[in-house]
């Protein structure tokens, strides 16, 4: 039949077969249980006040909030319009801010009560916003210079709780937008469209990925602007799987106490938060046995992290996307047979990137357009498919990233013959030293192997000489501090290296600079080194 994809229709799904299911929501104030079917009449009240404020089908509407049921009413309400929910990386600047918002021009922004200082900053700079709405436990309005400003609550109370979502939308219609910095470090908008994000959402209930179901209990950590939460709160609401969502200002004891006490079975987050988790877990007060899946993506998973966690029972399991692909890429699963192979060969196919999940296309490309599948050879990583991004919004995409129908993903990357993606490096983080290139996800591996390291990054220097070369910044842990020097670190590695591929230097650092998603900011890292070594 002809029948088109729409967003809407995977909450009311979940209001007519999981009513009495749950989702637990922690917010400054409380912890707050609803159901869906409260959920579902949420969400008709505020798509009836949002278009009683003249937002229509096509407007974008800003979302600036952490993980909690409003955000999540709001991913379904806005589109529920033919809207378009943008989800705000609040941690950018307010220069990025100003320009997201003003790229997008969003109509009306949805703000957490504790991020209205924020944009009380930029107001003045945000001429298409025409409402803000906070979003918070109290139907009090803060002081705030933001005009006009409602409550959200305020507004669900006059809001239709049978309002009819629209249902005459072409499913390649766009349903969100987030942005994020190209290689070039520019921001660029991705649009995800109803058909992207519903089969996306068909595609994590797959086997083959992260076989999400109504019985899971699901703990989407990263952030809900970014990404869509990796794509877990639209499916998982339309499963009915009772969803966990940790609020604002989380520490791994708070994460730790949620799941122990929910009980929770599938969670998701980069490997900086399932680092710090580790710490707390390891102490033995928190039970978080009931993890079938810890998915980690955003960077690469260190194998010694992956052992830890099966130390613990815990499966952790290594996923790859990106802004431009919904996200979900490839997941790193075993195969049935790969099963039977020696612990140390399942970890090693567990730390790469995973196979290609069902419904996209795959290629990596060498320098002369050669296309590779051995294992060894490297080059770029292209992909399309139904929920991959074919343009940039409103942008001409000068770069190329979007090129014969394929998306040049920046990273290079090998496939072994069992169809394992494994990421090397960013194209724009490979270091050239004397024309010939060094690997520094390669460098970071091996020297996370050492015991006492933390944390590393390697990063690129300015070289009369050579070009570029190598300094490594490392991160110890605690005990390990002032108790390892340069030589321990470069001796234990040497014999895995060329000798021109060691590093020049090894800095010790109290922590490296990360973006909100938990990767490093290398630009920024390598300003800090430069600078210390030209001192």
């Amino acid at each position: 039949m002809p029948y088109n994809l729409n967003i809407s229709t995977m909450l009311e799904r979940a209001e007519t077969l999981y009513p009495k299911k749950q989702i637990v929501s922690r917010t400054l104030d409380q912890i707050h249980r609803l159901t869906y079917r409260e959920v579902g009449e949420r969400t008709r009240r505020l798509s009836s006040a949002l278009k009683s404020l003249g937002v229509e089908k096509g407007d974008r509407v800003g979302t600036i909030g952490s993980n909690h049921h409003r955000h999540l009413e709001a991913y379904f309400a806005i589109p529920g319009l033919g809207a378009i929910v943008h989800t705000i990386n609040i941690k950018f600047s307010s220069r990025h801010l100003v320009n997201m918002i003003n790229h997008a021009e969003d109509k009306v922004l949805l703000v957490d009560e504790e991020m209205l200082p924020q944009i009380e900053k930029i107001k003045d700079q945000l001429p298409k916003v025409k409402a803000y709405i906070v979003m918070s436990d109290s139907k009090k309005l803060p002081d705030s210079t933001l005009n006009p400003l409602f409550s959200y609550e305020g507004l669900l109370e006059g809001g239709d709780g049978n309002f009819q979502f629209v249902k005459d939308l072409d499913e390649y219609s766009p349903a969100g937008l987030c942005y994020t910095f190209s290689s070039s470090g520019t921001l660029k908008g991705v649009v995800y469209t109803h058909r992207g994000v519903v089969l996306h959402s068909l595609v994590v209930g797959l086997g083959e990925t992260l076989a999400l179901t109504e019985a899971d209990v699901c703990m989407p950590i990263v952030p809900m602007f970014h990404v869509n939460a990796w794509g877990l709160p639209y499916a998982a609401t339309w499963f009915g799987t009772t969803q966990v969502l940790p609020g604002p200002n989380f520490t791994p004891e708070i994460l730790a106490d949620l799941m122990s006490k929910e009980r929770v079975t599938v969670a998701a987050s980069v490997p900086t938060v399932w680092l710090g988790l580790l710490m707390v877990l390891e102490k033995g007060l928190h039970d978080a046995t009931s993890l079938r899946a810890a998915i980690s993506g955003g960077s690469a998973v260190p194998v010694s992290l992956i052992a830890a966690y099966d130390k613990l029972g815990i499966p952790l399991c290594q996923a790859y996307g990106m802004t431009e692909t919904t996200p979900l890429v490839t997941v790193s699963r075993l195969k049935s047979y790969q099963e039977e192979l020696p612990v140390e060969e399942r970890i090693m196919f567990r730390a790469k990137q995973g196979i290609l999940a069902p419904g996209l296309e795959m290629k990596i490309v060498g320098p002369q357009g050669k296309v590779l599948w051995d294992g060894q050879e490297r080059g770029e990583l292209l992909l399309r498919g139904p929920w991959v991004a074919g343009e940039y919004y409103r942008d001409d995409d000068s770069n190329g990233v979007f090129k014969d129908g394929w998306l040049h993903t920046g990273d290079i990357a090998s496939i072994d013959e069992e169809g394992f993606i494994q990421l090397m490096d960013r194209t724009k983080d490979l270091i050239k030293s004397g024309g010939e290139w060094i690997s520094p996800v390669e460098l970071e591996n091996a020297i996370l192997e050492l015991e006492g390291v933390l944390e590393v990054a390697v990063v690129a220097v300015p070289s009369q000489e050579w070009g570029e070369r190598p300094v490594a910044c490392v991160v110890l842990k605690d005990g390990y501090r002032d108790q390892l020097k340069q030589k321990d670190i470069l001796e234990p590695i040497a014999e895995k290296f060329p000798d021109w591929w060691l590093p020049d230097e090894v800095l010790f650092m109290d922590e490296l600079p990360r973006t909100i998603a938990g990767k490093f900011l290398k630009a920024k890292l390598k300003e800090q080194v430069i600078k210390y070594l030209n001192r």
